[in-house]
């Protein structure tokens, strides 16, 4: 017996390290979705939440200038060198692969020498302002899990805005504001991300970090990420349970690292000096050789795999969900409304599967054939709020109002038919009109009794 016990645990432990593997640590116990485990009725699977891994979100993006045109090379012209404006005798021109800069190169690795960098034409208008508007779409959900990081060929510029979208471009919201002098360019006080707390965290700043000087990494602006996750999982983000906790209960904060699109406003370019040069515009430009941009695919913790196809990002749903991002229940998996996953409770998280609809199940045999073991399943939704009905007005048995021969749920009814007057009769700790809800306090994992 003993010698059986222990091959089952190993067989258990092989199973989940072999599953779990690819991924890394840090974020291990959420990345699996469901995991074979021996019971004493025999192998059956086990879920959890779960989310597909972190990755370089730039691979599938499509990026878009405004306006269009911005792009040096075309008519080709001349510019200066960053940090000797006068060294002016760079060329840009489009139809020479060597000396042209297109948008795409912002995303490429690094493959020509020395560098490989996108570029606006010079500030040959002004004082009409240099703007541009970088637009990074995904036509899917992400969520952010590292730092945004923007390497510049040129100086970094004087003003920017980073923003995000959350209906794929339709409305935008800003992110962080970026300024030499922050009060002057957006009538805010400079802040770092430093200043802020747990309490403060979504809070939009404007910082002059980033915006100032040639010196050492002056060429890199970020958006940080991890400094804000280390408010919840502590500096070196070892706490990650404590962050996925925020996250699971506080829509604001997950939707704060949400994004469809991201869009980097360019009001400024690198002016160095108080007034700008008129005779020598061609000091002033954008260039950006680098976008960093790492996160996962937003899937509701139903799914741990994301395929891309077609230049499309999916879910591969799990948990009898479907959808983009697994937004709702599968055709005849409705027996409930569809809830996201849930990190709680931690470590293992809850799937809160879709169950069958009542159409779909017909009668209890095969009902029990396509959930043998739904009691023993992490398949509720730790959130949701039972009726509010006072437990004193409450018998152990209740009846529910239903027309005659209907069917009742064989987990929560006394019988899986209505009764001769058209009543479902429910068990101790459960309600509804099929029997299929429990009392507050209570939970299906153990069967609708007391928590």
């Amino acid at each position: 017996m003993y010698l059986s016990r222990f091959l089952s645990i190993h067989a258990l432990w092989v199973t989940v390290s072999s599953v779990m593997q690819p991924y890394p640590l840090v974020w291990g116990h959420y990345d699996v979705c469901k995991t074979q485990i021996y019971t004493e009725e025999g192998k059956v699977w086990d879920y959890m939440a779960c989310q597909p891994e972190s990755t370089d979100m730039t691979k599938y993006l499509k990026v878009k200038l405004d306006p269009p045109d911005i792009t040096c090379g075309d008519p080709p012209e001349t510019f200066c060198a960053m940090g000797n404006p006068y060294m002016c005798n760079n060329e840009c021109d489009a139809s020479t692969p060597e000396l042209a800069h297109p948008p795409e190169l912002m995303f490429d690795f690094e493959g020509r020498h020395p560098s490989t960098f996108w570029q606006s034409a010079t500030w040959k208008d002004y004082p009409k302002p240099l703007q541009v508007n970088i637009t990074l779409s995904w036509s899917k959900t992400i969520e952010l899990t590292d730092n945004i990081v923007i390497t510049f060929e040129s100086g970094r510029p004087d003003q920017m805005i980073l923003e995000k979208s959350l209906d794929y471009g339709r409305t935008w919201q800003p992110y962080q504001y970026y300024a030499t002098d922050c009060l002057d360019a957006f009538h805010m006080d400079p802040k770092s991300v430093k200043d802020l707390s747990q309490h403060t965290v979504l809070e939009i700043i404007c910082t002059e970090e980033y915006s100032t000087g040639y010196m050492t990494n002056s060429k890199i602006i970020h958006f940080e990420i991890k400094d804000r996750f280390a408010f919840f999982a502590g500096p070196w983000l070892r706490n990650m349970a404590s962050l996925y906790g925020q996250l699971d209960t506080t829509k604001k904060l997950r939707d704060f690292f949400t994004v469809t699109d991201l869009r980097i406003r360019l009001l400024r370019p690198a002016v160095g000096e108080i007034f700008v040069s008129e005779p020598h515009s061609a000091r002033y430009f954008y260039a950006i050789s680098d976008i960093k941009v790492h996160g996962r695919c937003k899937c509701n913790l139903h799914a741990t795999v994301c395929v891309y196809d077609n230049s499309k990002l999916t879910c591969e749903c799990e948990h009898n969900t479907t959808g983009p991002d697994c937004g709702k229940c599968k055709k005849n998996y409705q027996g409930r409304p569809w809830s996201p996953g849930s990190y709680l409770p931690i470590p293992k998280g809850t799937a809160n599967t879709c169950i069958p609809s009542i159409s779909s199940i017909g009668n209890p045999s095969k009902f029990n054939r396509i959930w043998p073991n739904i009691s023993s399943l992490e398949v509720s939704n730790p959130k949701q709020v039972a009726p509010k009905i006072a437990l004193s007005t409450v018998s152990s048995v209740q009846v529910a109002n239903h027309k005659r021969d209907c069917y009742c749920n064989p987990l929560g009814s006394v019988h899986d038919r209505c009764n001769g007057s058209g009543f479902c009769e429910c068990k101790t700790g459960t309600t509804g009109p099929k029997c299929d809800e429990c009392l507050p306090g209570n939970s299906w994992h153990s069967g609708c009794q007391r928590k």
